[in-house]
């Protein structure tokens, strides 16, 4: 498995608190494979960690899912809430790195993270997934592990969305006023102005 965690230098951040986690149960992941066996197979992992899954056999149906038109028309606001996309790379038609590249382009949807998983171990394919904006590149076959490593990504994601924070890793949902500070034991200390 390689991230783009991985890529970047050890700057140390701040201190790490204990947080109210994502719960996969809430977590929607729209996953992309064109192999019924590996799609599958993936569907059945992510379901084991509590995930909600809806899968699809290519990049276009994704789309379709997504609520973009065949052509790629305007972005349907009325589609799936989608929290996390993992895909093939290898797909007739719409690759992956194709997908991800669509994903990215659309300002309404490029806040998604995208996983990409394959089981061909090409360097450069790896590093321009990750350039590009995919958040993990999973080699298959897919392990539970790596399902369960995905949260953080979601956590990430749910960061722009809706007030949650990320910090070394860990996810925090913001609660205090401006004028208070949410110190690692959970309890809020207010500030003396």
């Amino acid at each position: 498995m390689v991230s783009k965690e991985h890529l970047k230098s050890d700057i140390p951040g701040p201190a790490s608190t204990t947080p109210p986690e994502v719960q996969p149960s809430e977590v929607h992941v729209l996953a992309v494979d064109d192999s019924l066996i590996d799609r599958t197979f993936i569907e059945r992992l992510l379901k084991t960690s509590s995930y909600k899954v809806t899968a699809v056999d290519s990049g276009i149906r994704a789309l379709e899912i997504l609520g973009i038109a065949e052509a790629l028309g305007p972005v349907n606001l009325n589609a799936f809430q989608v929290n996390l996309i993992i895909t093939d790379y290898c797909m007739p038609g719409m690759t992956g790195y194709d997908l991800l590249k669509k994903i990215k382009g659309i300002s309404a949807l490029k806040e998604i993270p995208v996983v990409i998983m394959s089981s061909e171990n090409v360097p450069n394919r790896i590093s321009s997934c990750l350039a590009e904006g995919a958040k993990e590149f999973l080699l298959k076959p897919v392990q539970l592990a790596d399902v369960k490593r995905l949260r953080g990504h979601v956590c990430h994601h749910e960061q722009k969305q809706d007030g949650i924070y990320k910090q070394e890793g860990v996810c925090l949902k913001r609660q205090a006023p401006a004028d208070e500070v949410q110190m690692p034991t959970g309890k809020r200390f207010c500030s003396t102005k």
